[in-house]
């Protein structure tokens, strides 16, 4: 499992060793080899303002290179808001400055060498300053992904930034590893999921980032690997060649061009494709290319971690809610609910209710210290082994647990756990259960059950009913494994039909980040607060309790406790 604070570490020095690739070190040795004349200060008396280079004013030289108009702005929210595909260049033009620039720089790369000194000067400077911009947009751009710890969350980033360094204002992600162990997700930027829906009925074919997912080339691009990794499609009105029913949903949607990338990294490979949308015929230029370029491998490799982080919580999840019981039993008199949450991490919690012999019921709440999978494999064989003792010897929860502190010393010695059995007598009068009392008459109605439990370290059960709401007591005991040898005495209670026992683990207390004395006070108050009408309705109530205790909700990821809340009703 992946250290979650090494998600934050931010590759500047490979941003930063990006200048080469920029031609950074070209500039600097530019400015080194420019003579600058010894009466440097007598021409610069002579020139404007404007193009002092002592005052630190120089004068942009528009067209020298691309880098250098316009510059991408320093973002650190991100400011400003995504930029316009207005600002995007129209693949349809070709102006002549461009050719004569081209030409200009075929015998000078460096397309200063018509100029004065002091004007080389003032070019190569900036277009270093233009370098460091896009650098330092670089690095807050992927410090922003480096703070994102869901696999969902880090997609939605990418797409933002990456829609911001191509100039366009819509797009998505299709997440598909090529491993094929998943998962498979689309994540849409300023598209909701109809029209997500919309642009999955082109054919696959005739899409941009399916071509990519599939290793499919351009039309007529032949075995060129190059066709591979990205493909822009600058004007799909206007170009014929396309599929009739990609430029159909492209004018419902109101788009007009595409680009789409791979997303590969590491061992892992292809992990999947992202395509932005423009309003109106656009297509990056080669300076937008080369900065989402440097920008997506940093962005892949981040996704592969957060991949191999979601793919090893969803084969814990999977694995411990396989260890639980799939469905509550059915049993007659009794009505059950049940809440369980686990951390991310994945905890030792547990519960159980199984039907016993002759109509009784038994009840199990357990926590086994430690997390991650071998906590959770660890709670698997321990609620196992409860289960076969509760079945031979059920009637006696005490022998139960000792039975069960017994075999974790022999089999799990480095382990501790807290633990709780209830045993549920049968209805009076069932078959197998206690005679009823006699009774007066001209008095009806049913009897209440006895219930027996013993704790082993275990938080007390809690009864709520119309007339009440309290604790029980039980007798203070340690956890199982803490002792040479466990045992402590067993507590006999009779809910009154109508009333509800609630068991539940330490993890709720935890939450709610109080003291154990006020997080008990809270579960009492939670308790007491159900109104009268949802009394009689267990789903009702472990819901009411949850949303008082646990405004965040069950499924909070900056916890790290896992919560089990059961509740048995014994119906009238």
């Amino acid at each position: 499992m992946l250290d979650i604070t090494s998600l934050v570490r931010v590759h500047v020095e490979a941003l930063i060793a990006e200048q080469h690739d920029m031609g950074v070190c070209d500039a600097i040795e530019e400015i080194e080899r420019t003579a600058v004349p010894h009466n440097i200060t007598q021409q610069n008396a002579a020139l404007p303002a404007t193009s002092r280079p002592d005052l630190g004013i120089f004068r942009a030289r528009r067209g020298l290179s691309a880098m250098s108009a316009p510059h991408l702005p320093k973002v650190a929210g991100i400011e400003p808001a995504l930029p316009a595909p207005a600002q995007t260049t129209d693949p349809r033009a070709t102006p002549a400055s461009a050719e004569s620039a081209s030409e200009t720089t075929a015998d000078d790369p460096s397309g200063v060498a018509d100029l004065s000194t002091v004007d080389r000067i003032a070019a190569v400077q900036d277009r270093l300053a233009g370098w460091i911009s896009d650098l330092s947009t670089l690095h807050d751009l992927t410090e922003q992904l480096a703070r994102t710890r869901t696999l969902e969350d880090a997609l939605r980033e990418l797409l933002r930034a990456g829609a911001f360094l191509v100039g366009a204002r819509r797009g998505l992600v299709v997440l598909a590893p090529q491993d094929g162990l998943g998962p498979e997700t689309t994540v849409g930027l300023g598209l909701g999921h109809a029209e997500i829906g919309h642009i999955e009925t082109v054919p696959r074919r005739a899409l941009s980032y399916a071509r990519i997912l599939d290793g499919l080339p351009e039309p007529g691009a032949g075995d060129d690997a190059e066709a591979r990794t990205e493909i822009a499609e600058p004007d799909i009105p206007g170009e014929k060649d396309l599929d009739p029913r990609l430029r159909e949903v492209a004018a419902r949607l109101g788009y007009a061009a595409s680009y789409a990338v791979p997303l590969t990294a590491g061992p892992v490979g292809r992990l999947g494709a992202a395509v932005w949308l423009y309003d109106e015929p656009a297509e990056p230029g080669d300076r937008r290319r080369h900065l989402v370029g440097l920008y997506r491998a940093h962005a892949a490799e981040h996704l592969a971690r957060l991949l191999e982080l979601h793919r090893s919580r969803q084969a814990a999840r999977t694995l411990r809610e396989e260890l639980l019981p799939s469905r509550l039993p059915r049993i007659p008199g009794v009505r059950l609910a049940v809440r369980h949450a686990a951390g991310p991490r994945g905890g030792g919690d547990w519960y159980d209710a199984l039907p016993l012999p002759d109509g009784a019921l038994g009840l199990a709440v357990g926590s086994v210290t430690g997390s991650g999978p071998s906590a959770v494999a660890a709670m698997g064989r321990l609620r196992a082994s409860l289960r076969a003792y509760a079945v031979m010897e059920g009637e006696d929860p005490v022998a139960v647990l000792s039975d069960l502190e017994l075999l974790m010393r022999l089999t799990e010695p480095a382990r501790s756990a807290t633990a709780l059995f209830a045993f549920t007598e049968p209805p009076p009068g069932a078959s197998g259960g206690p005679g009823g009392p006699p009774m007066p008459a001209g008095i009806g109605g049913p009897a209440p059950r006895k219930m027996v439990l013993a704790g082993a370290g275990h938080c007390p059960p809690l009864v709520l009913g119309d007339l009440r709401a309290e604790f029980v007591e039980t007798s203070l005991s340690a956890p199982l494994g803490m002792l040479a040898c466990w045992e402590a005495p067993s507590v006999e209670i009779e809910p009154a039909c109508g009333e509800t026992v609630i068991l539940y683990s330490d993890g709720l207390l935890h939450r709610t980040g109080e003291p154990m004395d006020r997080a008990f006070a809270r579960l009492h108050s939670a308790a007491a607060g159900v109104p009268r009408a949802s009394r009689h309705d267990p789903e009702a109530v472990v819901d009411h309790i949850v949303r008082a205790m646990l405004p965040q909700g069950l499924d909070d990821p900056a916890s790290e406790e896992d919560v089990v809340l059961l509740a048995t009703y014994f119906e009238e």
